[in-house]
């Protein structure tokens, strides 16, 4: 049969020009020539900035192989399929931590308890392995955990079911090979959550108030158990002691390992990229539970100690007035607003003075030496670590970050800073990040190269003229990107997200970073996804309620779990996992976009919005304008 003159490739490549990527892969299927064509680097990567909204500025991920596997990474490999719905908990699960090998999460929860998943059964799903209630240690409720490196121990951050005003939690570990509980660590206030700074030894808080407005927050070095054959060695030390005013104190403490980042797993830079390449191409050519109350006995703790005693005789079972976790605890607000009412607004901007000139003289000047980017000591690696503060109001507005010395590592040595002298009685912080707005979010990436900050932003040129009253706070959440080589702030941030409570209800979104992608919970009911290299907004996860925390597996960046007030865990994966796990052996071959955009449509049929004319699966959110 004769098909009569074939048309010019040009001609026809003109053509695909004008039609969307879906219709040019149909095209692709009708002959030879028209496949050929269709998989022309030019077309795909004209298809992939119009698609996408990429600023033709940004150049292509330094690992992509071509413009069309690129574009097929976006749409394929994005965790944006629903494929499973936990529903064991009984109230709303607050955050989601993986295992530095991923076989197994962890899950906390109003309903009190943490939970233990595994996620490597033959057919797929995930199952509830272990479930720990904290209400025997008069917990209110569970709101963090995280795996020690080794993946052997499990932090569990807590908040006491204690008076409606205290502000106190505990951070539990248990043992992963038993699940016994192996000690207990006093936390104030109790969203400084804790983190682990290596196998054995964990990172606590504790706050004194020294004055109306002013205060002290220490924050401990524990060792996570006790060795039966060293009882006599430290199992606590002082690590910093660091003055705040204006009603702030420190929370949110993490630690990063900094490495010489000779090999990040991902350049944002794209000056250095271009650098990169070019460098490669010159190239080519059981023990009982301890319990750590590291309080100093003053009248406020004394206070909440007799009032927590109280409550467990009376019996009565506190509930608390928000539904959230707030991100400035009540009792600390509850001290300043006590004070405001007996001491005028002219005594505490001089008692304000007074603590920033005490603080100046008496603060341990810090060692620029050891953490100026711009002096960097040839293959030392570093460990900082990172923590929300303040100095103008009393909401995190500000990263504030710690250089730990190898020396500081370990609780043998000099105990409560008996090294310090009486003329060194707080620790200055190394480097400042101010980001102008409410801090609700941070995660660091795999490399620990960079920092992922959710803030609010308070209005341009806005002034703090009063402490307890912070600028009003924007119910779009920006997420800032922090280079922790050169402790800068990239100069682009991504957007999508919103949040609607006000200052002092706000709270807590984690955020989760892999290798490619970045993820965060918000408060309109979705969960977002990220290219971390193109700054744009790739799919939108919804549930029924708040989004609180997302993870992504590290053994597997295209399987994610985000956790809401709807008390559900939602497990996601992407159209190419899902399209592998449903085939059989024998039809396991490379597949084409085709049938992942088929895929989409079929399993995202039950929500659809549109986008300038175009229908849209819920599962994916067009990008807008790059961000």
């Amino acid at each position: 049969m004769d098909w009569g003159p074939f048309l010019p490739d040009s001609l026809l490549l003109e053509i695909f020009l004008h039609l969307p990527h879906d219709a040019v892969l149909r095209a692709g299927l009708t002959c030879k020539q028209w496949q050929a064509v269709s998989k022309d680097e030019f077309l795909w990567r004209e298809l992939f900035y119009r698609y996408y909204r990429i600023p033709r500025s940004v150049p292509r991920h330094p690992s992509a192989v071509s413009w069309y596997r690129e574009f097929k990474r976006l749409y394929d490999c994005i965790p944006c399929v629903e494929v499973q719905t936990l529903r064991e908990h009984s109230d709303q699960v607050l955050h989601l931590a993986f295992s530095h090998r991923g076989h197994r999460f962890s899950s906390c929860s109003k309903d009190c308890t943490v939970k233990l998943w595994d996620t490597e059964r033959e057919d797929g799903n995930i199952s509830l392995v272990h479930s720990s209630s904290m209400r025997q240690f008069n917990w209110g409720y569970t709101q963090f955990s995280q795996f020690n490196p080794d993946d052997t121990l499990l932090l569990v951050s807590g908040v006491y079911l204690g008076p409606h005003h205290s502000s106190s939690g505990e951070i539990a570990v248990i043992s992963l090979e038993n699940y016994t509980l192996l000690s207990r660590v006093r936390n104030k206030p109790y969203d400084v959550f804790g983190c682990w700074l290596n196998e054995t030894h964990l990172i606590s808080g504790n706050l004194h108030w020294i004055g109306n407005m002013t205060s002290c927050s220490v924050l401990w070095l524990n060792k996570a158990f006790q060795d039966i054959e060293s009882e006599n060695v430290n199992v606590v030390k002082r690590l910093f002691k660091i003055q705040n005013i204006n009603a702030s104190t420190i929370r949110t403490v993490m630690v990063a390992h900094c490495r010489r980042h000779d090999n990040p797993d991902l350049l944002l830079d794209y000056e250095a990229q271009s650098q990169a390449r070019r460098q490669k191409a010159e190239q080519d050519n059981q023990h009982h539970p301890l319990l750590f109350d590291l309080e100093t006995p003053d009248s406020e703790d004394e206070e909440e100690v007799e009032n927590e005693d109280e409550c467990r005789k009376d019996g009565r079972s506190h509930s608390f007035s928000s539904a959230r976790i707030p991100q400035l605890t009540i009792s600390g607000l509850d001290h300043v607003i006590h004070s405001r009412k007996h001491v005028g607004a002219r005594e505490l901007q001089i008692e304000t003075q007074v603590a920033q000139m005490m603080g100046r003289a008496y603060t341990k000047a810090p060692d620029s030496s050891l953490i100026d980017p711009s002096e960097p000591r040839e293959g030392e690696d570093k460990t900082y670590l990172l923590f929300t503060t303040g100095s103008l109001t009393y909401s995190p507005h500000q990263i504030g970050i710690k250089l730990i010395k190898p020396e500081q590592m370990t609780t043998s040595g000099p105990v409560l800073g008996e090294e310090r002298s009486s003329e060194e009685f707080f620790d200055s912080l190394d480097h400042v990040i101010d980001i102008h707005g409410h801090i609700i979010g941070m995660g660091l990436s795999p490399d620990h190269r960079y920092l992922y900050v959710n803030s609010r932003a308070w209005p341009k040129g806005c002034v703090i003229s009063d402490p307890m009253s912070p600028p009003p706070i924007a119910e779009e959440i920006d997420m800032h990107v922090i280079d922790l080589k050169s402790l800068r702030e990239e100069r682009r941030s991504l957007r999508a997200h919103r949040a609607f409570t006000p200052n002092d209800e706000c709270f807590f979104i984690f955020l989760d970073v892999s290798r490619d992608f970045v993820a965060s919970g918000a408060e309109d009911k979705h969960g977002y996804i990220w290219d971390r290299h193109y700054n744009i907004c790739l799919a939108r996860l919804a549930h029924d309620d708040v989004v609180n925390s997302v993870a992504f597996s590290p053994a597997d960046q295209e399987l994610l779990l985000t956790a809401s007030d709807d008390s559900t865990i939602k497990v996601w994966r992407s159209p190419r996992m899902v399209r592998l796990a449903q085939a059989s052996p024998r039809q396991l071959r490379p597949c084409s976009l085709l049938p992942s955009w088929l895929l989409r449509h079929k399993n995202n049929s039950t929500f659809a919005s549109s986008v300038n004319g175009k229908t849209v699966s819920e599962g994916w959110k067009k990008p807008s304008d790059g961000k």
